[in-house]
């Protein structure tokens, strides 16, 4: 993917934001409450990217503020991360209705705005929860579809990818809302945030001991 292409060009992130709070480039826009742009540090070390906000998130404009995003904050804090370290945001910035799988259109027209994030921002590592995010944050950074189509055969794994001018390490993981419903995920996904904090710790260390898989 042709980056330069995808990116919006904005003079800073509130300018950005605003973008997605007036955007209509889908049907998304027609049944939203609030669109859901993201939160977190501008010079977040880790990047946290679900699939779309949900009913409590449509309510309050903030992502991962419901049930599931309860959950991925106590699971965070368990491997020694806090939440409000990382920036956090979703492939689609407004709620599907009826909390449905975000259709490839709308992933598309929401797109430009998630490449400008991580441009903007410059994670170190990337957290891809559930296999809408690992989808396309792989397919960016030059991934195939194929290779990404299933989200427990590449969970756990640690890709090197770039994204523009950004170098990430790219960890995909179940998203937390899975958990909700099959508890044994739960700490699957704590072991893959465990491994994120570890990574986080290696990197700037010499022989920091990263693995690589594509």
């Amino acid at each position: 993917m042709d980056i330069t292409r995808v990116r919006i060009v904005v003079n800073d992130y509130n300018e950005l934001v605003n973008l997605m709070l007036n955007c209509t480039k889908c049907r998304l826009h027609e049944t939203r409450k609030h669109v859901v742009p993201g939160e977190g540090p501008l010079n977040a070390r880790i990047m946290l990217i679900g699939e779309a906000p949900g009913e409590t998130e449509d309510e309050e404009g903030r992502p991962f503020v419901g049930a599931a995003g309860q959950l991925l904050t106590k699971l965070l804090s368990n491997v020694g991360i806090r939440r409000e370290d990382v920036y956090i945001t979703n492939v689609v910035k407004c709620r599907p209705p009826n909390n449905r799988d975000p259709e490839p259109d709308e992933i598309e027209a929401c797109k430009p705005y998630l490449v400008t994030q991580i441009l903007m921002i410059k994670p170190q590592i990337i957290v891809c929860l559930g296999r809408h995010s690992a989808r396309e944050v792989l397919m960016m950074a030059g991934y195939p579809e194929r290779s990404v189509s299933s989200i427990s055969s590449i969970r756990g794994k640690v890709f090197n990818v770039k994204i523009g001018d950004v170098n990430a390490k790219v960890l995909p993981t179940y998203h937390p809302a899975a958990a909700l419903y099959n508890p044994r995920l739960r700490s699957i996904i704590e072991d893959d945030l465990r491994k994120v904090k570890e990574l986080s710790n290696n990197l700037g260390r010499s022989g920091g001991g990263i693995l690589d898989y594509i």
